[in-house]
């Protein structure tokens, strides 16, 4: 066969190309396992085992739990902020409660609260899957705005005194609004002409909260990052190591939430391999305030089947002014207070 003879039209070949990659749709489509039912494909000898990495030195355990862990009295928690009081988010409520667990008031939602912030006053501004709400200091809703964005659940909430800022982990956003609701800008969109190629965002956490500085931090959690963002959307630097060793964040998507020190330093928390850790302003690894341990994470939890077994619900965070942790414990739904040894 001469060339002529061999040669294929490239519409020929495009055509050929179009038709298995066709077939291969088609091919995925119906043998895709979307029930689980099938498993994981993995042999029953396979063990997923985490067990080694929750061990951790005592030396590197800096804080202690200080007094009873507080019931939050509620079926399913969500998220926790501190300000004087517990205000602990959940079910179709807020809870709050002094230092010592004693019930104080209780505020009453129409749909089931997913983060929830304070502003200096006593605000409360909560994110109710798409919508935000403003609470005044009394439990009184004063205005409510929904996200425009399609499928929006927002999970976490961050304020300056002009801003409120919205993380939505479903459209992998950070919405900026102003107190009527107005929003003045999004951070965030992969074609935003800054360099900026959208967040990574493989579970239902993304968290952020405004530091000392002045900067926004945001977790890129499928990037194991913490990023500092400016007001205007400009991206600083960023900070985070992807490894299960215990300087660094594991698994596919960490931390899961943070919080931020008096100081500037940082408060981490990891799902599946549950650990929380301090780093300082800059994200140098300091030291640990409770692991698998101290959070009565059990050994038959850590070993599991699959990589997904391994995973817990994401536990929240938040700090006081005198530099206390105080760990929301979402799967036992309680409340646990670490301070300095």
């Amino acid at each position: 066969m001469n060339y002529r003879q061999g040669k294929i039209d490239s519409g020929v070949w495009a055509g050929v190309v179009i038709t298995i990659a066709i077939a291969a749709g088609f091919c995925a489509v119906l043998f895709f396992d979307t029930t689980g039912q099938k498993g994981s494909g993995l042999s029953e000898e396979y063990v997923y085992d985490i067990s080694q990495y929750t061990k951790i030195d005592p030396a590197m355990i800096l804080y202690r739990q200080a007094g009873p862990t507080i019931a939050a009295g509620l079926k399913s928690t969500k998220a926790i902020a501190v300000r004087g009081e517990i205000y602990i988010a959940g079910d179709k409520e807020i809870i709050v409660v002094d230092g010592a667990g004693k019930a104080k008031r209780k505020i009453t939602l129409d749909a089931e609260p997913t983060c929830i912030t304070l502003k200096e006053d006593g605000t409360i501004v909560v994110g109710m899957g798409d919508a935000l709400v403003v609470i005044n200091p009394e439990g009184q809703e004063r205005t409510r705005w929904a996200v425009e964005e399609a499928n929006a659940r927002l999970t976490s909430v961050a304020l300056s005194p002009e801003i409120i800022f919205a993380a939505d982990a479903v459209n992998g956003l950070i919405y900026e609004y102003d107190w009527a609701g107005k929003l003045i800008r999004t951070i965030g969109q992969k074609s935003d002409g800054k360099g900026k190629n959208g967040f990574v965002i493989p579970s239902p956490y993304f968290d952020i909260a405004m530091a000392p500085d002045g900067l926004l931090r945001v977790v890129d959690p499928g990037r194991h990052l913490i990023v500092a963002y400016t007001i205007n959307g400009d991206r600083e630097w960023s900070w985070g190591t992807a490894t299960p060793a215990i300087e660094g964040f594991s698994g596919c998507c960490n931390p899961v939430n943070f919080a931020i020190l008096p100081d500037g330093s940082f408060v981490t928390i990891e799902k599946g391999l549950v650990r929380v850790k301090v780093y300082d302003a800059e994200g140098k690894f300091i030291g640990v305030v409770a692991g698998a341990e101290q959070l009565e994470w059990t050994q038959q939890q850590q070993v599991c089947n699959t990589p997904e077994q391994c995973q817990s619900k994401g536990f929240d965070v938040a700090v006081d002014n005198d530099g206390r942790i105080y760990v929301l414990d979402t799967v036992k739904n309680v409340v646990r207070i670490f301070e300095k040894k």
